[in-house]
């Protein structure tokens, strides 16, 4: 059986539209491709001064790009290599299967693929994923392996991803324990994509550009490449790095550090003949969390997860962008 969703059929409209044009503008070609910022977290556990240089290194990058990459994480290889090929093994599995609304007995709509309101190849993303809200993971009890391997990642990245909240927070007078006192394990999620063969590579993107809600976004990703984000204006390519994982500043850290962190637009090309997997874990407040800004005068109204996901639905349904924390500003 097919295992792969079935764009054709779903946006033969679209591509026949696009395939009739005399003219076809590409939209992701011959882009420069960059290193992100480094950062060795070994370093925190130095002297005094090697630490402070680390957390600043971090707190910069955040600033001037809103990405930036980590080595010496201590989230094992083999445990991103295993849940790389659990991934696999779900993605693999009959698109009749993977877009029943109990697959892995998960909440419907877990399994996503597409874009529903696609208009055009560009704004349809190529791609299929699964998203799992970290507090429906004991549903999924019958997959032991697959539920062990997020289980046991989760608890890994919601630990960094704390510790990297807390260093930034060092640089904006955040108190220490802001993080552990309004996220939580369950309050995050873990989305993991893959990115098929794409026929029209130029023309569409693997996912739109976007920004992340959240506060952090750890991803994994393989070395096929794809990323790309919004930089001085202008979009760059991300080098894969096979040692390093990928972290990006959501919304809520932007407004939170009064946008002097960046929630940074960025996207994933198509590849017409590689597929590409990535992970991608969200670190989420619980939804009653109210995020106001660090510092006076505000840029930003407060509001809390739950305001501010009702307003992406309703931005989405009426114009198909998730417009977000513009709405949101005084």
């Amino acid at each position: 059986m097919a295992i792969e969703p079935p764009f054709f059929e779903k946006y033969k409209a679209i591509l026949q539209s696009s395939a009739n044009e005399k003219e076809k503008p590409s939209t992701v070609e011959g882009f420069e491709e960059l290193e992100l910022p480094l950062i060795d977290l070994s370093h925190l556990n130095l002297g005094p001064l090697e630490r402070q240089e680390c957390i600043e290194k971090m707190g910069q990058a955040a600033i001037e790009w809103g990405f930036f990459q980590i080595v010496n994480h201590a989230v094992p290889d083999e445990l991103l290599n295993r849940l790389k090929q659990e991934q696999i093994k779900v993605f693999q599995q009959p698109f009749d299967k993977k877009s029943e609304n109990n697959f892995l007995n998960l909440s419907v709509q877990s399994y996503r693929w597409g874009n529903p309101l696609a208009t055009s190849l560009r704004n349809l993303s190529w791609s299929e994923a699964l998203h799992i809200s970290l507090k429906d993971i004991s549903k999924m009890d019958e997959y032991n392996k697959l539920t062990s391997t997020i289980e046991e990642y989760a608890e890994k990245a919601n630990f960094l991803a704390q510790r990297l909240a807390e260093y930034l927070a060092q640089n904006l007078g955040i108190k220490a324990n802001y993080f552990q006192e309004n996220c939580s394990p369950s309050s995050s999620s873990l989305r993991m994509n893959r990115y098929p063969p794409c026929p029209y590579p130029s023309m569409m993107f693997g996912i739109i550009p976007h920004t992340d809600t959240d506060f952090l976004t750890i991803v994994s990703q393989d070395q096929v490449g794809g990323l790309q984000l919004k930089r001085n204006g202008r979009w760059v390519s991300v080098k894969p790095n096979p040692k390093a994982l990928v972290v990006n500043i959501g919304d809520f850290y932007q407004a939170l550090s009064n946008g002097v962190y960046k929630s940074i637009t960025h996207r994933v090309i198509a590849n017409q003949e590689t597929e590409r997997y990535s992970a991608a874990y969200f670190y989420c407040p619980t939804y009653e969390t109210v995020i106001e800004s660090c510092s006076k005068p505000s840029l930003y109204k407060k509001f809390s997860f739950k305001e501010y996901r009702e307003q992406i639905q309703k931005d989405v349904k009426a114009t198909g962008d998730k417009v977000g924390l513009s709405r949101f500003l005084l």
